[in-house]
């Protein structure tokens, strides 16, 4: 019966992608796995039950089948943080000890996931640092790679949980700071006694999003190629600059969607030839005709929206860097990525398996 705690130094860090990376490597090995997520910041109800977004997800890629009550003992809701800030918070440890207990009976590890930061949920102590020593866990700390590592902030982790932390991986690690990583962040770690249980790559895929979702998380219309909205999107590219410079941008990096005004007909034309993913028209302005039956022969999907394109833009940055594990091409990847790159034989050591 052992427990493994998967936290991270922020949101969006990729825990649900090592969670379930995790979960099938064990249980492809032959082991059984149960999960909780106890504390869930994302509620949502199914048959008259609440529970976590997640945790219902997670759940169905590993095949377990618990109560929405014993996966998730608390789930803040709005009702919940009001009570919380005014003091009225109560005692919830105890129901996730019993749910805890009640599902590490019946398996031989059991995942168990945070929520956010290891700090969240500090204001009810709920945090992710009293759950691993109340439950007793070990855990792993992932730090996603955002222009820098948090080396500080997970020696600090390591002073507040000793031997509790199993280990760090990091994650989303783009080509050139492999060496920095390798050659100066890993061995600073690890003579901290932090040890980096894996270093994850930065992978395209793994950010990206069908064009049907992103108009409309960018609160706006797919309005040609319909029939193409499931295509992809890797990363996006602004037109705002004169057609020979985008032209030149454009080429090292065809697969990204390209964000332009409504009314930039020769950048549309360019991208739209160039084969990118989608177009992102901006300022609520319509494409001439030339245009549109270019997107319709050539099968590009044009979005689009009202603000602005640096508003776009921006929108863009944040979905991309946190849009959900939820596509199966995604999460096989994911589960992939996860299981050539950690040191499973150190993890099942450090859990007693």
């Amino acid at each position: 019966m052992a427990g493994i705690y998967i936290g991270s130094t922020a949101g969006y860090s990729g825990k649900n992608m090592v969670v379930m990376g995790l979960g099938l490597k064990f249980q492809k090995e032959g082991f059984t796995v149960g999960y909780m997520k106890p504390v869930g910041a994302m509620p949502v109800e199914k048959n008259g039950v609440m529970g976590d977004e997640d945790a219902y997800f997670v759940q169905d890629v590993l095949g377990i089948s618990e109560p929405p009550g014993t996966v998730t003992p608390v789930v803040v809701t709005h009702d919940f943080k009001v009570k919380a800030f005014a003091g009225q918070c109560g005692t919830h440890m105890p129901d996730i000890v019993e749910a805890y207990q009640t599902i590490a009976a019946k398996n031989q590890v059991t995942l168990v996931a945070g929520s956010g930061s290891m700090y969240s949920g500090k204001y009810c102590g709920l945090d992710g640092i009293n759950v691993v020593k109340t439950l007793g866990l070990k855990a792993v700390i992932i730090d996603r790679f955002l222009k820098e590592i948090d080396y500080d902030g997970l020696v600090v982790h390591k002073e507040e949980l000793g031997d509790h932390l199993l280990g760090v991986v990091l994650n989303d690690i783009p080509p050139h700071f492999v060496d920095e990583v390798e050659n100066m962040i890993r061995p600073f770690l690890e003579s901290k006694g932090v040890k980096v249980l894996g270093v994850i790559p930065k992978d395209p895929l793994m950010s990206a999003i069908k064009v049907a979702d992103l108009a409309e998380r960018l609160g706006g219309k797919v309005i040609s190629a319909h029939s193409k909205a499931d295509r992809v999107v890797e990363s996006f590219l602004i037109g705002t600059m004169q057609v020979e410079n985008f032209m030149t941008h454009f080429r090292k990096n065809k697969h990204s969607a390209v964000i332009v005004g409504g009314d930039r007909s020769d950048v549309q034309l360019v991208a739209l030839e160039g084969d990118c993913p989608c177009l992102i028209l901006t300022g609520n302005l319509y494409p001439n005709d030339i245009i549109l039956t270019r997107s319709e022969v050539l099968e590009t999907p044009i979005i689009i929206v009202r603000e602005d394109t640096f508003s776009v833009a921006k929108k863009m940055e944040n979905i991309l860097s946190r849009h959900k594990l939820r596509d199966t091409v995604k999460i096989k990847q994911g589960a992939d990525l996860v299981s050539s790159n950690l040191d499973f034989q150190y993890i099942r050591k450090g859990l007693g398996l």
